[in-house]
């Protein structure tokens, strides 16, 4: 077992944990970051995706007295829970479909710090642009989302598929231009990681397992661990400070860290 790359894995994990529910782009930091230290992983697209797992298991936890209400109340028929259901549904189907089709030339093309640091600036203007609106939310509560705006929230969410736009950011600022309050749209961006990011795992995967070593295996089970016990944390802190602040601080962020990726990359082109 060699240790120095477990402890990589493991390091991948923690910046999994810490990024995937951020709206800074934890595919990105993985590029980045997995790059810096130089990670190993014979299939490390499969690594990516699959220790992201484990950030989602965090979130299961902490939402369980929710998604026991959600099972339950579909099992009884509850309107409630159909009409919450659906929404989530309907808002995971645009990724599921362009992603299917189109998951391999992206990452074939995009998948480079280049377009990273392009997608982190550009993002992060997006986010002050949206956090610069003076426009009441109408729907403060995951509850009271329609159709209308899950199918937006949906196709933000496409917009992920770049690496360094963010997941959560996309779904986020997606959810506030459709009139969901920052609090809402960020509980929602949660709920719909969970068949996202389950389906993407399960997909790469099952195409790649083969490629995957004994040693690719057991850096995957460290990374998984480190995310799920790191994205505990995170998704506790973040519920807190987006229900006092706005989301300002990490748009900033991604313009300094986009920035910085840009000047590096110019200063020692390959």
């Amino acid at each position: 077992m060699d240790i120095p790359h477990l402890i990589k894995a493991a390091a991948l994990g923690v910046v999994e944990g810490l990024t995937e529910f951020l709206p800074v782009s934890s595919t990105g930091h993985l590029i980045l970051i997995g790059d810096w230290i130089a990670f190993p992983s014979h299939e490390a697209r499969v690594f990516e995706v699959v220790i992201q797992l484990g950030a989602v298991l965090a979130v299961c936890w902490l939402y369980r007295a929710k998604l026991a209400w959600l099972i339950t109340g579909l099992l009884k028929g509850g309107q409630a829970e159909r009409r919450f259901a659906a929404c989530v549904l309907l808002a995971f189907l645009p990724a599921a479909a362009i992603g299917a089709v189109l998951i391999g030339p992206i990452k074939a093309l995009l998948f480079n710090p280049g377009v990273v640091a392009a997608a982190l600036v550009l993002g992060g203007l997006i986010i002050l642009a949206v956090e610069g609106r003076r426009t009441e939310p109408t729907v403060k509560d995951t509850t009271q989302i329609g159709w209308r705006q899950a199918l937006g929230i949906g196709f933000a969410q496409c917009v992920a598929m770049i690496p360094g736009t963010s997941r959560s950011g996309a779904t986020i600022v997606g959810g506030m231009l459709s009139g969901l309050s920052r609090q809402t749209a960020t509980e929602f961006s949660f709920f719909l990681a969970m068949p996202t990011m389950l389906g993407a795992a399960t997909y790469d995967f099952l195409r790649h397992y083969h490629l995957l070593s004994g040693e690719d295996i057991w850096a995957i089970a460290a990374g998984f661990v480190a995310a799920f016990v790191s994205a505990l944390v995170v998704v506790k802190a973040l519920v807190a400070f987006v229900a006092r602040h706005s989301l300002r601080l990490f748009a900033w962020y991604r313009i300094g860290l986009g920035a910085t990726v840009a000047a590096v990359a110019m200063a020692h082109p390959l």
